[in-house]
């Protein structure tokens, strides 16, 4: 079962325990997601079973999109609606206050990962030592937000849609918008909407999938080649489609140097480097009984 499933992951569950869960579905014996969400945070989650897992790096990578709910006045200690409250204090904004602060943090920023995170510290998660009250230096991280939008301000809840690079944290971002009005935040909630150019309008709810027959679930699955479409295509001919599957490099006469998306016919043969002319494999799709459709 090779194929990428769009997830509308919903809250209460970790992203781990949704792609178990699809993956009996499909019955695939590899799997991975591609992109944590929190238990707390519902939303798109795409999953990549068989081969398209040799490309989930790609949506790793991209930029996502989300629609949090700041909550202003208390502040906990794991950022979110999880943790305990530590601190509270009144909330005077207004729209305008919030409007006028938010340009502040879009851009290329800098970010400190909270304390109670998944990132490694010497073998261990950052929220093991946090929850044992060990303090751990954590280094700032060069992240980006490409937009920052106030949709809705309900006092004390900011509703805000916000485009960020990958490793960004939402969390961190709330809070640094509360300590900057002055009054602390929290995240209250999180839904993320689209990445890599797949939207939440086109993601399946997991109960729905657990409810369909199989023909309805196989044909929610995606091309393994969808995660590739946003790079340029290397059009290999039939004869040396075999050598590039061996990994050997090919012609690509007139293409200049950097990544590719290599095909044979329609069908992803898998993604390249070209450089001076010739394009090597840096990942290789193991041909199917029915490879121009992309799942076989």
């Amino acid at each position: 079962m090779n194929g990428v499933l769009l997830l509308d992951k919903p809250t209460g569950l970790s992203s781990n325990a949704a792609l178990q869960r699809a993956r009996r579905c499909f019955d695939a014996e590899k799997a991975g997601h591609t992109g944590t969400l929190d238990p707390l945070a519902s939303g798109l989650l795409p999953l990549c079973f068989g081969e398209a897992t040799k490309f989930a790096q790609f949506l790793l990578d991209a930029s996502k999109r989300y629609t949090a709910t700041v909550r202003f006045g208390a502040m906990t200690t794991t950022g979110d609606a999880e943790g305990d409250v530590v601190d509270t204090n009144p909330v005077a904004l207004t729209e305008a206050d919030l409007e006028a602060a938010l340009p502040a943090f879009t851009g290329h920023l800098q970010q400190i990962p909270h304390a109670y995170s998944a990132l490694k510290f010497e073998g261990r998660n950052l929220y093991e030592y946090a929850r044992e009250g060990i303090a751990v230096e954590r280094q700032p991280r060069d992240i980006e937000i490409l937009e920052l939008k106030l949709l809705a301000w309900i006092s004390p809840d900011a509703i805000v849609d916000v485009t960020c690079s990958k490793g960004t944290y939402i969390r961190v971002l709330a809070e640094d918008i509360g300590r900057a009005l002055g009054c602390g935040a929290h995240l209250a909630g999180l839904r993320r909407t689209a990445t890599g150019g797949f939207g939440i309008a086109s993601a399946v709810p997991l109960e729905q999938l657990e409810g369909m027959d199989e023909a309805s679930r196989n044909a929610s699955l995606l091309p393994v080649a969808t995660l590739v479409r946003e790079m340029r295509p290397l059009r290999i001919a039939d004869g040396d489609a075999a050598r590039f599957r061996h990994g050997g490099a090919v012609p690509a006469t007139g293409l200049a140097d950097g990544p590719c998306a290599a095909f044979a016919g329609d069908a992803l043969l898998g993604v390249a480097d070209v450089a001076n002319g010739l394009a090597s494999p840096r990942r290789v799709v193991v041909a199917t009984s029915h490879p121009s459709d992309g799942h076989g």
